[in-house]
């Protein structure tokens, strides 16, 4: 059976899907990661490709066995990953050092940066609509500051999904959607600028091709084949950044099409002209969009996905033995115990990820406010709930700051990611932001997007857009409830102002930040 392979290297997870041509889901195997901090570096994430190579071959073979497909039947493969991460390579292609995408280290260089070239980042902001907090620039001059031997030796540098490919095939290339995130690149031409590390003393060189999502860079080397137990014959495909295959994978692919990607993190995007400004205030990010002549207009937040994996480990082993009593997830178990729970978990506000403010990027210290003595409003389903509302409401906020800088009104929104599986998370979504939300019947959207770009490669469809249009098909549709969208708004108001409380005593050094974008 002709089928397509896409690899998806998350935050906190890899993983490997299978598709046949139609967009069905024939074998996944995923297997979770962690990067872990270096102890000598404060808010390091440092990538480990040595052992995530290996987990990369693991999830690829057995994803292989689940869809009960022969390595040649798979025609092409394509990446996709966390954006930010990058890995670095010697001349002759090995890895010298790599970090996952939050990695926070390098703030000394943000704030030299910031201090030594006066106006710089507002300035590279208006072309790459990125600042230096996780772009590539000052994370480099930490290399080069740090392990001076190391920088040395770098002739060429990509991004996390890129790297994927490149162990497969041997190729070094990027694509406008995850190189974009590095912010040494023009949204308008969606091409490198190198002049952007010339100017600041990193080597301008070391930059490699940048090809469009879809692009046939070669085929499985013999060395990768042996490695990963595919065929030599398969293409390799140029793939994209998580969020905009994602997006692609949902449908998203016209101007004014809005979705919100629940994974590790959460992402919300909205479709927009590439010639459309980044916002002054530098409130949100702009990144090129793996469709030709679009951007997307994003806001993030953080954790969400990673927040509630914490919830579950530290304090769920009572629902962790039910679910496999039952044979079910986890996450089924607490969200019907988190469905008797009224709108508003009892007042529990969760204090997690901020809204996005790309521009000066700091969270609060981790808390849950307005706990109770009451054991029967102050529990585990209340305060599961009101991590699932919190999601939405962070989300909410972030459209709302799209909107005043593209005047594009949301009205409809296609959720999708492991997030959307939760049939309350769906419709709180929609509760909280009044709009309806769609979910598509694979949930996996990025890996759809991946295998997408790789059927693009192979000749199965004309473009990405065309693919979108004629593989998403639609599962469930959420209505918002209206007096719920009315309590929220209120909600969204309170956590607004308590949460500003809570970031000035972080800033008072009362309580520590849970992550800060790097010079601040």
């Amino acid at each position: 059976m002709s089928s397509l392979l896409a690899i998806d290297a998350g935050t906190g997870s890899v993983r490997a899907v299978i598709f046949d041509l139609e967009g069905n889901q024939l074998g996944v195997a995923q297997s979770e990661w962690t990067h872990l901090e270096e102890a000598d570096f404060p808010n390091s994430m440092r990538f480990d490709y040595e052992k995530n190579w290996a987990l990369t071959c693991e999830v690829i073979q057995g994803a292989l066995r689940d869809a009960q497909v022969e390595a040649e039947d798979i025609l092409a493969l394509s990446a996709t990953s966390m954006r930010e991460g990058i890995v670095l390579y010697d001349a002759q292609g090995n890895e010298l050092w790599g970090v996952a995408n939050v990695d926070a280290r390098a703030d000394k260089e943000v704030k030299a940066l910031k201090e030594n070239f006066k106006g710089i980042e507002e300035e590279f902001y208006k072309l790459s609509g990125q600042t230096f907090a996780l772009g590539a620039l000052p994370r480099i001059l930490w290399l080069k500051n740090n392990h001076p031997k190391t920088y040395e030796k770098v002739a060429s540098i990509s991004m996390i999904g890129d790297w994927i490919l490149a162990k497969l095939s041997g190729v070094i290339a990027s694509d406008p959607s995850n190189g974009g995130t590095t912010g040494v690149f023009s949204l308008k031409d969606r091409d490198w600028r190198a002049d952007m590390a010339e100017q600041v003393g990193i080597k301008s060189d070391i930059f490699p091709p940048i090809l469009e999502t879809g692009t046939v860079m070669g085929t499985v080397s013999e060395v990768g084949a042996r490695q990963s137990g595919l065929s030599t014959k398969t293409k390799v495909v140029m793939g994209g950044g998580d969020v905009q295959l994602g997006s692609a994978g949902l449908g998203v692919v016209d101007e004014g099409q809005v979705a919100v990607l629940g994974g590790s993190f959460w992402q919300q995007v909205v479709n927009i002209k590439a010639d459309v400004a980044p916002p002054s205030n530098m409130d949100i990010r702009v990144n090129p969009h793996v469709v030709e002549g679009l951007s997307q207009a994003e806001g993030i937040t953080f954790f969400s996905g990673l927040v509630m994996r914490w919830f579950r480990d530290a304090f769920c082993d009572l629902e962790k033995l039910e679910a496999e009593t039952r044979g079910v997830d986890v996450y089924s178990i607490l969200e019907e115990k988190a469905s008797k729970i009224p709108v508003g978990s009892y007042g529990i506000l969760p204090i997690f990820s901020d809204s996005m403010k790309y521009g000066h990027w700091m969270h609060a210290s981790p808390s849950f406010i307005n706990l109770s003595l009451d054991s029967e409003k102050s529990n585990k389903a209340s305060m599961f709930r009101s991590l699932q509302e919190n999601a939405c409401i962070v989300s909410q906020i972030n459209l709302e700051k799209i909107e005043q800088f593209t005047n594009i009104k949301v009205n409809e929104i296609v959720f999708a990611g492991g997030a959307s599986k939760g049939a309350l998370w769906s419709q709180i979504l929609a509760d909280v932001t009044a709009c309806t939300i769609k979910i598509p019947r694979v949930t996996e959207a990025t890996a759809l997007g991946a295998a997408m770009a790789a059927g693009v490669g192979a000749g199965v469809y004309d473009s990405l857009s065309s693919a979108a249009k004629s593989l998403v098909v639609w599962d469930k549709t959420y209505v918002p409830n209206l007096e719920n969208s009315k309590k929220y708004a209120e909600i969204k108001t309170k956590w607004q102002a308590v949460y500003e409380e809570q970031l000035s005593l972080v800033e008072k050094n009362l309580t520590t930040s849970m992550w800060k974008a790097p010079g601040l």
